[in-house]
């Protein structure tokens, strides 16, 4: 759907923030931009601060835990807990920026334009699993006084909003031929509508509960009544190769798309954050495309990639006019790394393709096939993960 001008902004704090890569405008006054680890964005000292968070069994606790408005880089290492394996930083509940699967030994980083305000380290599983952090002073100059980054996140906002109308249409033919009863159309048309939800995933996922219902595995569930959505019609249809019992679980996927179809006009994309966006579609990828985690039961593993790789593509191209003005050498370097993931998913194509994805069954990609894959995507990831950076 097109949008005019007017600002996208959250409904009402209905909206709860679980993916590091798409921030938004948070509820009560917070301004928050992301970018990726080493920008240049300064806080209205002139400086980036810089707070630690040392995972342990205990607590996550930042240091310091107030910083100054504008520019904050947050380090996170886990040292030795093998039950804590991610921190985030939370508004009221809505997750703003997070580094996850920090096994023993591992460290990462993520940088956040924060307004004044008082937020939250938040590490699932520690004794104390939530620790204030306070934020003080003003920003400064934000992206909003770029007309053409202005522009840049309008466009993005109406593709999203277009993929999502799209997405209600394929999920509700796929769920009409599974109250049917017709196992075969139902396959034919279930990765139909799983590509253009692979495409907008971060968007999706701002809310949560929502995201988990629609596009939840079996071990996300906490109960087996808690396993809906796509791929517990993807289990019934490929595993246990029967329908029965399922009408409700596809009027349920139907009723929460339409909901994500309502809610997706009111959010407020911003060019860091649809970089980092960008950059989670293509970790995406690796982390449950290429392993074949994702459609453990379907295998159209092959189609999943390439959603997620036209929705990072489409977030590289409506900053790409910025960039290049930026770093020309960059923007070059991402296009040729994002040809050569194209040409490396292109040798897996197929007419019509297993189930008719236009792919090959991925049970059939071969170990050392995978391992290549992983490599091409890793190096466009690691290209991407720079633009955030460059234009804040």
């Amino acid at each position: 759907m097109t949008r005019p001008a007017p600002t996208r902004r959250i409904l009402a704090c209905a909206a709860t923030v679980v993916s590091a890569g798409l921030l938004l405008t948070a509820c009560g006054g917070h301004d928050t931009n992301s970018s990726a680890s080493g920008a240049t964005a300064k806080n209205a000292g002139g400086k980036t601060a810089t707070v630690t968070i040392s995972i342990t069994d205990k607590d996550c606790a930042p240091s310091p835990a107030k910083v100054p408005a504008g520019a904050v880089k947050f380090k996170v290492s886990n040292k030795n807990s093998a039950k804590v394996t991610e921190a985030e930083l939370q508004d009221h509940g809505k997750m703003l920026g997070e580094k996850e699967n920090l096994t023993p030994g591992l460290s990462g980083d993520f940088t956040l334009n924060l307004d004044k305000g008082t937020y939250s380290v938040y590490c699932p599983g520690a004794d104390t699993d939530r620790t204030a952090f306070s934020v003080t002073g003003a920003t400064t100059k934000t992206w909003k006084d770029d007309p053409q980054l202005v522009a840049a996140t309008q466009q993005y906002g109406t593709w999203i909003d277009g993929e999502v109308k799209q997405l209600v249409t394929t999920t509700d033919a796929f769920t009409a031929a599974v109250k049917a009863g017709n196992i075969d159309e139902a396959k034919s048309l279930y990765g139909k509508a799983r590509i253009h939800y692979e495409r907008i995933e971060p968007t999706a996922e701002i809310w949560g509960d929502l995201d988990a219902r629609i596009d939840g595995r079996a071990d996300d569930a906490a109960t087996p009544a808690d396993f809906t959505g796509f791929h517990r019609l993807e289990q019934a249809l490929w595993q246990k190769k029967s329908l029965a019992g399922t009408a409700k679980l596809a009027d349920q996927l139907d009723a929460d798309v339409k909901t994500l179809n309502s809610q997706v006009p009111s959010v407020e994309y911003q060019p860091a954050v649809i970089a980092n966006g960008a950059t989670d579609l293509i970790n995406e990828i690796q982390s449950s495309k290429i392993t074949g985690e994702e459609e453990r039961y379907s295998h159209i593993d092959l189609l999943d990639f390439d959603g997620n790789l036209a929705g990072a593509n489409e977030a590289v191209s409506v900053l790409m006019p910025t960039l290049k003005q930026k770093d020309a050498a960059l923007a070059t370097e991402i296009d040729q790394r994002y040809q050569a993931v194209l040409t490396a998913l292109k040798s897996y194509a197929a007419k019509p393709g297993y189930e008719g994805t236009g792919y090959v069954d991925y049970r059939k990609v071969t170990d050392a096939q995978r391992r290549t894959l992983a490599q091409t995507v890793d190096a466009y990831a690691e290209s991407v993960s720079k633009i955030a950076g460059k234009i804040a």
